[in-house]
């Protein structure tokens, strides 16, 4: 996996081996992977069952003392000087881990820590985790309203950086298939318009694929990532909403959005849900007609989808538009290509190679260059009466 194996510049620091089947984390191990692949990266992912009696104690004593303890973890010794040490926190527990390397962080010039999931209101409560964030040089967290509150609670500033996807995973250049799938909806969903869509499903010429089995566990990270993918790419319509849109409880009406609105354009699917009513959605998706708006409490998903599907050309402009852009700038490459500007390292080769082949993509997305097959979308259904 390492682009130099033999003078690695960045020690990645994944929790894979750790977490490596939990479906939220297949983002950070596609990030992971694509470091590997642009730049001279040596991944390093210790073993550790989380559900262990040491790590157990560990974690519930941080929720109540300022003492965090090893769960387990082996001393590593460094094997070399590093520029950057590199490390993707999906939650403020996931510290704990990170708080056992210190002599990695000793062998690194510089450190970064991505924080993926931090809702403000939470901020007391893991106040001991956070603690570690001030040993990092950079701290990123991907939720922009939780940055300043982040910040003063740390006491270092934090910069926020956005969401991205492995984007040539989910585009469906340069052998688009036909989008056989109407919608498709994955994890959290809206009660009323999940059954105004099993409704059309019954009654007439209509797929709507959802889950129909809980949990937040892959057989193979990798292999749920790919079938993600290779579904969404195949639908028509793919539904979004705002991360944990149906618990204001939790999140104190804290407004981000998650992968989806990123997995869903790269597809070349139509978003239909809810527009992340907040100041960072519209400066990453700033193209006319990113998403078609509909409350999760709406009823009438039906008669949205009847007029997209009378409108064809309006749907092949939506989703060109959308895989043209996402390829262009949500890829992961563009992230680690700010992340390399904010420990002033210049980008390696192999990024600007990668940042090409997503160049073109995109103009085959968008129409400017030729695809080996491309497929018309099927005739629309709800137009048929």
């Amino acid at each position: 996996m390492n682009s130099q194996p033999d003078d690695p510049r960045v020690l990645v620091f994944s929790l894979r081996n750790i977490f490596g089947r939990a479906l939220n984390r297949g983002p950070h191990v596609e990030l992971e992977d694509i470091i590997c692949e642009v730049d001279s990266a040596e991944l390093l992912a210790p073993m550790l069952d989380p559900s262990s009696r040491r790590a157990s104690f560990a974690t519930r004593l941080a929720y109540h003392a300022p003492v965090l303890l090893n769960p387990g973890l082996p001393r590593v010794a460094p094997r070399r000087q590093y520029d950057v040490l590199f490390a993707v926190c999906g939650f403020p527990q996931d510290l704990i881990m990170f708080d056992a390397i210190e002599d990695l962080r000793a062998a690194c010039k510089t450190s970064v820590c991505l924080l993926d999931e931090l809702w403000i209101k939470e901020i007391a409560k893991h106040r001991h985790f956070l603690k570690v964030l001030a040993k990092f040089d950079i701290v990123m967290p991907f939720q922009i309203n939780t940055v300043k509150p982040l910040s003063e609670e740390i006491g270092r500033a934090c910069v926020h950086l956005p969401l991205a996807i492995d984007t040539m995973r989910f585009c469906p250049y340069p052998d688009p298939p036909e989008r056989v799938i109407d919608v498709y909806s994955m994890g959290r969903r809206s009660p009323v318009i999940h059954q105004t869509l099993r409704a059309m499903a019954q009654d007439g010429d209509f797929f709507y694929l959802h889950d129909t089995i809980g949990g937040s566990q892959a057989i193979d990270l990798g292999e749920h990532r790919t079938q993600v993918a290779n579904l969404a790419k195949r639908s028509r319509y793919f539904l979004v909403n705002p991360g944990k849109f149906d618990e204001p409880g939790e999140t104190g009406r804290q407004v981000e959005f998650g992968y989806r609105y990123f997995e869903g354009a790269a597809a070349g699917a139509i978003m239909l849900g809810e527009r992340p009513d907040n100041d960072l959605f519209p400066r990453l998706f700033d193209w006319p007609d990113a998403m078609v708006h509909v409350p999760h409490t709406s009823g009438d998903i039906d008669r949205v989808i009847g007029e997209l599907d009378r409108d064809l050309d309006r749907q092949e402009t939506m989703r060109r538009t959308g895989m043209a852009q996402t390829l262009l700038r949500h890829d992961w490459v563009y992230r680690w290509e700010t992340i390399l500007d904010a420990v002033g390292l210049q980008p390696l080769p192999a990024l600007a190679a990668r940042k090409d082949r997503l160049k073109a993509l995109a103009e085959m997305a968008s129409g400017q260059r030729p695809a080996r097959q491309a497929k018309l979308n099927r005739a629309p259904i709800l137009a048929r009466s």
